[in-house]
């Protein structure tokens, strides 16, 4: 069952998106133990549910952040919503990232669009402890530099963070938007990065398009596909395998996934992101 929670504070991150902080109203904790890439189910009275993956510091037990885009009806009636409004939630849900796989070797984040929101974590993580991971870069890009997700913290934040390189795009740059960064897909900036495949991880989430060509490349590199992690998106509608909304072949995103390695992938019909 979906547990109260109140909305505590809302930060504007684009013209359609938004970072809720969210507390659960009952007696139990304000937020909640989770790995990171997991996803929670968000649900509004009479709109629905909708799969929304966890943004929030790992080591901050004190709220839930869910970084949403507006882009259907449960999301549309959140984004018409103010602190102090109520939802419902419940979760989490999902296998998440391979983090003790991860622990003490180097991570290379890559995230076009929205996907940001499920590496945040991750990038909360490092900053908070240098101790856990020897390296994290960071790929990041979106459609215009007004799509950027959380451009103030990558800027100001994030890029002071030690042994952490943060690499940033867009396809396109609109006239008169002032951008120093890379001009271009996600892909292009392949060429720019630190990261070699020497005990290295990846983790992955965007369009599948650009997870595509992106993974593709990186082969070439020398990465293999145990090194890669895909999380997908697919609408899940119940959370817990049961629906069958969400399936993979034998697999279910919402169950078995979101993360998948490439190697895993390879051996699912019918996905875009296989050779």
């Amino acid at each position: 069952m979906p547990r109260r929670a109140v909305i505590r504070d809302i930060e504007e991150e684009t013209y359609d998106t938004k970072t809720y902080t969210f507390e659960f109203a009952d007696r139990g904790p304000k937020g909640m133990d989770f790995i990171p890439g997991q996803f929670v189910m968000l649900s509004i009275l009479g709109y629905g549910e909708a799969a929304i993956s966890i943004a929030q510091d790992p080591d901050d037990k004190s709220g839930l952040d869910l970084t949403i885009r507006n882009v259907g009806s449960v999301t549309g009636a959140l984004s018409s919503m103010r602190v102090g409004d109520h939802v419902g939630i419940r979760g989490p849900y999902g296998n998440g990232w391979p983090m003790e796989e991860a622990r003490g070797k180097n991570l290379l984040l890559i995230s076009g669009g929205c996907g940001c929101g499920t590496l945040r974590p991750i990038i909360l993580a490092h900053r908070n402890d240098q101790s856990r991971f020897k390296y994290v870069e960071i790929l990041y890009g979106a459609r215009t530099p007004g799509d950027i997700i959380y451009r103030k913290y990558y800027e100001e934040d994030w890029a002071k963070i030690p042994n952490c390189n943060i690499l940033l795009s867009s396809d396109t740059v609109p006239p008169g938007q002032i951008w120093r960064y890379k001009v271009g897909f996600v892909l292009t900036m392949l060429g720019d990065m630190k990261s070699s495949p020497e005990d290295t991880l990846v983790f992955m989430c965007g369009p599948e398009v650009m997870m595509k060509f992106t993974v593709l490349d990186m082969l070439k590199m020398g990465f293999s596909g145990e090194q890669i992690y895909c999380s997908m998106e697919r609408r899940m509608r119940c959370g817990v395998g049961l629906c069958g909304h969400c399936q993979l072949g034998p697999k279910y995103v919402c169950k078995d996934g979101p993360a998948f390695s490439y190697a895993e992938l390879q051996g699912l019909p019918d996905h875009i992101i296989r050779r």
